[in-house]
């Protein structure tokens, strides 16, 4: 279970970080490169997630899991990242949509 939950801390903290290279790329207007970087960041977020569903699942079909505050943690990191890149992607559209209008 341990290793489970530092794949979901690792998988969001790879996903948050992404997202945050693409908001620098936007910053210079590389929409390409903060497109891929939202992508790969799409990708390590749906790893984490798949791992949480798993563990969901295996609870509610009768699987006891001790509550840790290690699993606390994962699941504050997954959530914040997930919130995090959704508000990178808002920002992103905003600065191409002001790139758009300078012109």
């Amino acid at each position: 279970m341990e290793q489970e939950i530092f794949e979901i801390i690792t998988y969001a903290g790879n996903a948050r970080s992404l997202a945050y290279h693409a908001l620098q790329a936007a910053e210079d207007f590389d929409f390409e490169q903060a497109d891929q970087k939202i992508k790969e960041a799409d990708t390590e977020l749906g790893k984490a997630h798949e791992i949480q569903t798993r563990l969901i699942q295996a609870e509610l079909n009768g699987s006891q899991f001790e509550k840790s505050l290690l699993m606390i943690h994962a699941q504050d990191h997954l959530m914040t990242a997930m919130s995090e890149q959704k508000l990178v992607e808002h920002m992103l559209r905003i600065i191409q949509k002001l790139k758009e209008d300078r012109r």
